[in-house]
């Protein structure tokens, strides 16, 4: 009977052993923090564009953690609501305070993701739990709105040409003034010493 107890109990103890082996390889695959050493800080912006958890982080265009959560909160000393990320960074990558955090996206429409451009050298490291400031990324709303109204100065431009308004559109519109525009060149083509021939006087 003792015999039996202590063959279930090797028995219970190795699978103990396999199931910590697998659990450690499963989560390692998958990029978990938890068997990785690292540190947490917070970035505040005014508008994320859409990024979400598990974003990558990047630190001159290297990867190096993820965006582990992020809530919305109000400022009360600006009186506005921002939006807080949670980055996870490895314990190797060092921060500086003066650090920029922006917004970027993979090609056009790709995957969003998180990157540090590097402070000044000397500047104190980021801790675990520090806040960095990050730079706000520009709205493709913004950036529509603005082409949109470019394109409506463009329309104005071509309409006020079409109808002879300025000295450009006169010479388009105007017959007079583009024959002998034509005249002008021609006589110069034709009788190039005129260009070298200064009236008396000068």
């Amino acid at each position: 009977m003792d015999d039996l107890k202590i063959f279930e109990l090797k028995v219970g103890v190795f699978i103990m052993i396999g199931v910590a082996i697998l659990f450690i390889i499963v989560f390692s695959i998958g990029d978990i923090n938890l068997v990785k050493k690292g540190y947490h800080i917070k970035v505040d912006f005014n508008f994320v564009d859409g990024i979400g958890p598990s974003a990558p982080v990047r630190v001159s265009g290297v990867g190096v953690g993820q965006i582990d959560g992020l809530k919305l909160y109000y400022d009360e000393k600006e009186k506005k609501t921002k939006a807080q990320l949670y980055a996870w960074v490895k314990e190797s990558v060092k921060i500086e305070e003066d650090s920029v955090a922006t917004i970027s996206t993979l090609g056009f429409m790709g995957e969003k993701y998180m990157e540090i451009s590097p402070g000044t050298s000397g500047k104190r490291f980021l801790k675990n739990g520090d806040l960095l400031v990050g730079k706000d990324p520009v709205s493709m709303a913004k950036v529509f709105e603005d082409l949109s109204g470019l394109t409506d100065s463009v329309k104005v431009i071509v309409d006020r040409l079409k109808n002879g308004e300025g000295t450009i559109g006169k010479l388009l519109t105007r017959d007079k003034i583009h024959q002998d525009l034509e005249a002008f060149v021609e006589d110069i083509k034709n009788n190039p010493w005129k260009l070298l021939n200064k009236p008396r006087g000068q």
